[in-house]
């Protein structure tokens, strides 16, 4: 990673809040010509282009011309060994893991195998732009290690962790109450804090832990509270209806995770679309979070995440391309369906609210909102440069002048990895 001190040029857009509060045109300071200041991997100012040559005359320059100068995108709840399988046809989300999930989740017994995924994965996230991911990987614990082997060859700020899951699932991709806690710790010891690199405890969700599971999984976040605890909560009816067949005794689906201790910040619910109003109380006051997971949620037929309700409840809400239930790679793709999702629902999501969700919404929900997710100074320099007229359907789309929001809402919903012209990692250039 390079200490030497380096001006990147462009368009600058700052979000100095979260613009789900207030006016969220009025949350953001945008510079036609500006420019960010890098050095020893961390963002050290930004500002006009102008003063900012002229207060840093022997930094290095990378020019990016009409670019926009964004934070890294964050997504905050990714499978990578679903990679293999985006894209394929025709089924719910308990046929989804029998048909697709649990069978290429048996590859990654093989170490080989699992590294040469977690090296396409990550391809692919730079490819789109994300610099930053909350990720599942398998049972194996050779899953996790050829995960943030190859993220830490990179310099990449991840966190990921072994899903847990003894029951409910083929022989082969079971582990015990006792080796999933024990194989999680020791898993936890060797990479957490190691770089850039987070543990996530991860019970995949309640139908594949017993009872015995799940209580290991809580001893472990209680025993270690700086780490992410990641799971599912509601994505489907009829996976509701499972969780109240295995836990007749708890009120709820959310009650099942409150009875063994992983809520709470830090503690991240995938989908979250069918709640009751206990839970959605009971999510705020415990300041557990949610992943908005929408190409997902529409691609295996979920439903409509009220993203606008459980934020203005007060819950935490971060952006999640959930591949492969996902459709996409591209956190651009997935604010386009975050958008759609919300006009289903009779909201009109703000381009700015959009951005947060993919940026810092999702840092926060990670326990990761004061290193990245901003253009700020000293934070870490996880930036992109986004081309908002890369394809020839950007191209052909009407300026609007006076409206410095125009170019970033067309390629929120027109764009893909073409708009993504640059990437840096703590200040390394990936692409």
């Amino acid at each position: 990673m390079t200490s030497a001190a380096r001006l990147i040029l462009g368009r600058t857009l700052t979000l100095s809040r979260d613009p789900f509060h207030g006016d969220p045109a009025a949350a953001a300071q945008w510079h036609d010509r500006g420019a960010v200041l890098v050095g020893g991997g961390l963002i050290r100012a930004i500002g006009p282009a102008e003063a900012m040559i002229a207060a840093h005359p022997n930094a290095e320059r990378e020019d990016m011309g009409d670019a926009l100068l964004l934070p890294g995108f964050v997504d905050c709840h990714v499978h990578y060994p679903q990679t293999a399988i985006i894209a394929s046809w025709g089924k719910r989300l308990i046929d989804w893991l029998n048909g697709y999930t649990f069978p290429e989740e048996l590859r990654f017994a093989d170490p080989a195998y699992a590294a040469r995924q977690a090296e396409a994965f990550l391809d692919l996230l730079a490819l789109n732009g994300t610099t930053t991911a909350c990720v599942y990987c398998t049972v194996h614990p050779q899953s996790v290690e050829a995960f943030f082997t190859a993220a830490e060859a990179r310099g990449l700020r991840m966190i990921a962790g072994k899903v847990m899951m003894d029951r409910n699932a083929p022989e082969g991709l079971t582990d015990t109450a006792a080796s999933g806690h024990d194989e999680s710790a020791a898993l936890m010891k060797r990479w957490h804090g190691r770089g850039r690199l987070g543990y996530a405890i991860t019970p995949r969700f309640a139908p594949t832990s017993s009872p015995e599971q799940l209580g290991a999984a809580g001893r472990l976040r209680r025993a270690h509270p700086e780490c992410v605890m990641q799971t599912h909560l509601s994505e489907q009816i009829d996976e509701i209806a499972w969780v109240r067949a295995l836990y007749p005794d708890d009120e709820d689906y959310f009650a099942v995770y409150e009875r063994f201790g992983l809520t709470g910040p830090g503690a991240i619910m995938g989908h979250a679309i069918h709640l009751t109003a206990r839970e959605i109380a009971a999510l705020a006051a415990s300041g557990t979070a949610v992943a908005h997971c929408p190409t997902s949620n529409g691609f295996i037929g979920s439903g409509l995440c009220d993203v606008a309700g459980l934020k203005a409840a007060g819950i935490p809400v971060g952006l999640a391309t959930d591949t492969g239930g996902g459709s996409s790679f591209s956190m651009l793709a997935t604010m386009r369906a975050a958008y759609e999702v919300a006009q289903l629902r009779g909201v009109s999501l703000h381009p700015a609210q959009l951005l947060w969700l993919a940026t810092a919404g999702s840092a926060e929900v990670m326990g990761l909102g004061d290193r990245i997710g901003r253009l700020a100074p000293g934070m870490e320099a996880d930036l992109i440069a986004l081309d908002l007229r890369a394809t020839p359907a950007l191209k052909a789309r009407a300026p609007r002048e006076g409206d410095p929001w125009h170019g970033l809402f067309g390629a929120m919903i027109l764009g893909d990895e073409r708009c993504v012209r640059a990437v840096w990692s703590g200040g390394r250039r990936l692409r």
